[in-house]
């Protein structure tokens, strides 16, 4: 199980990972926490349209249909209204109903719900930085932590009401976008006598103060870069074809880094560090 934010978070965040697993038979579920009813049309070619604009949910709705069909999986939506991203200084305050301010463990109850019926032995989501600060990010964290000891606590969420308790195994944080994996394809870009489009995030990266965080699990997926990218174009109110996003050669990308990181959690069962598998310690015990 995934378990993100918006719709197009599951393409840019562990989607080869997810059609690696896909294609050996492996049953994903990507939740879905809001519609992304308050993300910017970040598509330049798409700015300005009035129908987007006015039906935005709907269309992010059917980019999301799209993106599933594309990676294989199964998705849900948890129905939480997108925070949005403020922004100012100082900041405003974040919209009356929205996901961020939602009860944490309310909202952690209905992905209890999904955790109970869909059974999933792993569960990725972001760290508790959110990956980057958004409120909604940053919410996801909160209830997929709250949500993957309380499936099993029949007490704070009762089965009458939330379903057979269940214990998911492991919990991991993605981190797809490490300063690692950056500085080697930024060298291996300018090694080749390109352009990066990395030289502005390094410089950020060294300016914001951001902590690197301990890679625990390098998954190869190489082989469904292709996937990945094809399913992050799906959402094409957030993604410009010619954007930065696909500025790397694919066959770079597989040649310099051909996985996607991850950061262990929590882990019920044992397991040896680093991994290359989302399920090692799993397997071995089935």
């Amino acid at each position: 199980m995934a378990v993100h934010a918006h719709p197009d978070d599951e393409s840019s965040k562990g989607a080869a990972t997810m059609a690696k697993y896909v294609s050996e038979g492996v049953d994903v579920l990507v939740v879905t926490c809001t519609g992304g009813e308050r993300g910017s049309i970040l598509n330049p070619k798409l700015q300005g349209d009035k129908y987007i604009e006015e039906h935005i949910h709907e269309v992010r709705k059917k980019e999301m249909d799209e993106a599933r069909e594309i990676l294989g999986v199964k998705q849900e939506w948890l129905g939480f209204v997108d925070s949005g991203l403020p922004e100012g200084d100082p900041l405003p305050p974040l919209p009356e109903g929205c996901f961020a301010l939602e009860d944490v463990d309310k909202a952690a109850g209905e992905l209890v719900r999904s955790i109970r019926s869909f059974r999933p032995q792993v569960i990725t989501t972001y760290d508790e930085n959110g990956g980057y600060p958004h409120p909604d990010h940053i919410m996801t964290h909160k209830i997929t932590m709250v949500a993957f000891e309380g499936a099993a606590d029949t007490e704070k969420y009762p089965e009458s009401e939330f379903g057979p308790a269940y214990q998911p195994l492991k919990v991991y944080y993605n981190q797809g976008f490490n300063r690692p994996r950056t500085e080697a394809l930024h060298q291996a870009m300018l090694d080749r006598g390109l352009e990066s489009p990395y030289g502005e995030w390094l410089k950020r990266w060294d300016d914001s103060g951001h902590k690197d965080r301990t890679l625990t699990t390098h998954v190869p997926c190489a082989d469904f870069f292709e996937i990945r990218d094809k399913a992050l174009i799906a959402h094409a109110t957030q993604i410009d074809p010619d954007g930065g996003w696909f500025r790397v050669p694919m066959e770079l990308q597989k040649e310099v880094w051909p996985t996607e990181e991850y950061e262990l959690a929590k882990s019920l069962v044992d397991t040896s560090l680093p991994e290359d598998d989302l399920f090692a310690g799993i397997r071995d015990n089935a």
